[in-house]
């Protein structure tokens, strides 16, 4: 199939599944067409099959804001018309479906694309629940011809909140355990934690919705009975903040903040516990990624957490906020050498067994061609 996938190029999440996915179905033989703004930050080496066109906005003083919405729809008509596309797979409602079904439109009377829309989370639980974008991504989704959603939790979101037409499909998110694993990783943890000391790992793009001010305060607390470090991956408005309360506890040596970084396996297999103490998490890929890296999750029990963490067998779960109690899981973990070992092997084992990406890229496949096949009455 020749298949369009449209995304946030960013480090969020929706972006790194969907450059993910893009790569796979390309080593599966399928011809795939990127349509963004700016180069996926994981379509960092050429590949066959891969192909990326870049949006290019217009600058007019007449508009005082960027065009963005109607840039991407006037891009995806011209790649679909002269690749001939089948399949557009748009990840994140805001603005991708709707430009999708925008294009999808223009171009019926030529070509009948299959319009496959992927919900990720908060396109669905915070933005677009917006009073001015709710119809609008509510009409986008029941004009798609197929809508996916990466867990059960929001699913039923979308049909609470939007009241669609049709119940999205879970496909959920996904790790090439073939690249997560855990490796000798002796001179990165050396750097790190000189002492030997126990590591604990966030990986976020620090929205206020990851909460890494409470990791600082889990560290504060562990490092009252054993010595760690507190290593954080990623950036973003709330790094500001986390450097200024590990300084005022007293125990910014103990903080190490790397910033973004592509050596994730490397980084998350010296890692002995990985945190996740959100207050919105549709699935928790950071996480996954962890975990196919044998390293033990502590996070929330909202959202879709529970879909990945199974308490007190590859991880454990709190209360928001109980900042206390998840300081009490990870030293049970850092204590106990056997239950952090069992902790680890299952972490690895269910990655491997629900969430590789051998067994997800198939169902998205499976889709677009039921998708293809409903569509051309075939």
């Amino acid at each position: 199939m020749k298949i369009g996938i449209v995304c946030y190029p960013t480090y969020g999440g929706s972006g790194v599944v969907a450059t993910e996915l893009g790569i796979e179905l390309a080593k599966r033989g399928h011809e795939v067409h990127f349509i963004t703004y700016a180069q996926p930050m994981r379509l960092d080496r050429f590949q066959d099959n891969i192909f990326y066109h870049e949006v290019e906005q217009p600058h007019y003083p007449l508009f005082e804001f960027p065009l963005y919405s109607l840039a991407l729809a006037g891009k995806i008509i011209d790649v679909v018309k002269y690749e001939q596309l089948d399949v557009l797979h748009v990840h994140y409602a805001i603005p991708h479906a709707i430009s999708g079904f925008l294009a999808k439109e223009i171009l019926k009377e030529e070509r009948n694309i299959a319009l496959v829309t992927t919900l990720h989370g908060t396109d669905i639980t915070l933005i677009g629940l917006e009073p001015t974008f709710l119809p609008l991504v509510k009409f986008s989704l029941d004009q798609s011809d197929a809508v996916t959603a990466v867990s059960k939790f929001l699913a039923d979101k979308t049909v609470s909140g939007f009241k669609t037409l049709h119940e999205p499909i879970v496909i959920p998110n996904f790790v090439d355990t073939t690249v997560y694993h855990r490796m000798e990783s002796t001179k990165i943890r050396s750097q790190i934690a000189p002492n030997d000391e126990k590591i604990l790992i966030h990986v976020s793009n620090f929205r206020s919705v990851k909460r890494v001010v409470d990791t600082i305060h889990i560290a504060h607390e562990v490092l009252k009975s054993m010595p760690i470090k507190l290593v954080l991956v990623g950036d973003g408005p709330d790094r500001v903040e986390a450097e200024r309360i590990s300084r005022e506890l007293g125990i910014h040596e103990h903080v190490r903040f790397l910033g973004k970084q592509n050596a994730l396996p490397e980084i998350l297999s010296t890692a002995d516990i990985f945190l996740m103490p959100s207050q919105s998490e549709s699935f928790g890929l950071a996480a996954l990624e962890a975990m196919a890296c044998g390293v033990p999750v502590i996070g929330t029990n909202l959202g879709g957490i529970p879909e990945v963490i199974t308490h007190s067998e590859n991880g454990y779960i709190a209360e928001l906020g109980d900042i206390k109690r998840m300081a009490k899981y990870a030293l049970e973990l850092l204590s106990n050498k056997k239950k952090w070992e069992l902790f680890s092997t299952n972490c690895r084992q269910s990655a491997i067994d629900n969430f590789d990406i051998h067994r997800i890229v198939p169902m998205y496949e499976a889709l677009y061609s039921r998708t293809l096949q409903t569509i051309h009455g075939t």
